[in-house]
């Protein structure tokens, strides 16, 4: 099950710590739109970690870790 206040919140809580806000904002929505759940939203993502290149990496990193903290 999908819960788009978990994926606010995480963006909310990320924003200070990223560099590139508006590219990850837009990536995180499109593949959470595309996404049946949450761990299906977790793999797109870690396949966009795979061919992202520094310093967006770190920003989706930074992303997937706090989802993942607040996971469950």
């Amino acid at each position: 099950m999908k819960d788009i206040k978990k994926l606010e919140e995480v963006l909310f809580e990320a924003r200070p710590y990223v560099e590139y806000w508006d590219r990850l904002e837009k990536l995180v929505k499109e593949l959470w739109g595309e996404s049946e759940n949450e761990e299906e939203f977790i793999e797109r993502l870690k396949e966009e970690l795979q061919r992202a290149e520094e310093p967006f990496k770190t920003d989706l990193r930074i992303f997937l870790q706090k989802f993942e903290a607040i996971e469950g």
